[in-house]
């Protein structure tokens, strides 16, 4: 089932999208919400399963043109790591916010009031196709730099280095640096079972290694990439490895 949240404060406009947006198809459940703080307890509801799309008016208050409650609750959408890529259409007659909406919340589409049934069947049909693909099994890690939400696949790290203010993603085909992240805050997020520290300022993908140097002190990756070995870390290392 592809529940589909959405927000228009006209409770005329609200009933019609929800009546066009279910009669697509038997698979969709849109639900329905009034206002900001439906939204909100809509979006905490831990018990329901998560939304595959948000259809969300940016205007919630027709007696003031400059409101953009619909773009404070996109934002607190992108907070949430589960709807860090899900898909949020915005619903406006404002098309000056057109531009924020596309860079700042990474919007997948822009509905221009007034819009028809045609318009919301094309939509609801491509996410449809959108939930039905699924998000991928593979395992990642989300991280945000400039404002920009970035998921990261973990079989794609090789390793991550503390840097200064930051950490580096060295990457299978390029790098990353990423600002005010720090080793420990990746670990937390980071499968365990994967990714081994080896230094208080590197921690590796055990998929990627290619030799341990335990006399050394070095770590061969198989891109090419040697990481010293902490001292603290030699027996860990020697036992996550079976060495």
């Amino acid at each position: 089932m592809t529940r589909i949240l959405i927000l228009e404060d006209s409770k005329e406009c609200l009933e019609a999208i929800t009546v066009m947006v279910e009669r697509v198809s038997g698979h969709v459940r849109a639900v329905p919400v009034n206002s900001l703080e439906e939204a909100r307890a809509a979006l905490g509801g831990e018990a329901q399963p998560p939304f595959q799309a948000f259809l969300l008016d940016i205007n919630l208050q027709t007696d003031d043109s400059s409101d953009i409650s619909g773009i404070t609750f996109a934002r607190e959408v992108r907070m949430r790591k589960e709807y860090a890529f899900t898909p949020i259409i915005m619903i406006t007659s404002l098309a000056n916010m057109e531009l924020t909406a596309y860079r700042e919340l990474h919007c997948y589409q822009y509905l221009v009031k007034p819009y028809n049934e045609e318009d919301i069947r094309k939509l609801v049909g491509k996410l449809l196709f959108l939930s039905q693909q699924g998000e991928t099994r593979e395992d990642y890690v989300v991280v945000r730099k400039d404002s920009i939400n970035y998921k990261i696949f973990c079989k794609d790290i090789v390793c991550i280095k503390a840097v200064p203010r930051g950490v580096n993603f060295v990457l299978l085909k390029e790098e990353m640096k990423v600002l005010y992240l720090s080793i420990k805050q990746l670990l937390e997020k980071l499968p365990g079972e994967r990714f081994l520290q080896v230094h208080r300022m590197c921690v590796v993908n055990q998929d990627h290694i290619d030799y341990v140097d335990t006399v050394n002190g070095l770590i061969s990756m198989k891109n090419g990439e040697q990481v010293e070995i902490g001292i603290t870390y030699k027996n860990e290392i020697r036992k996550r490895l079976g060495m």
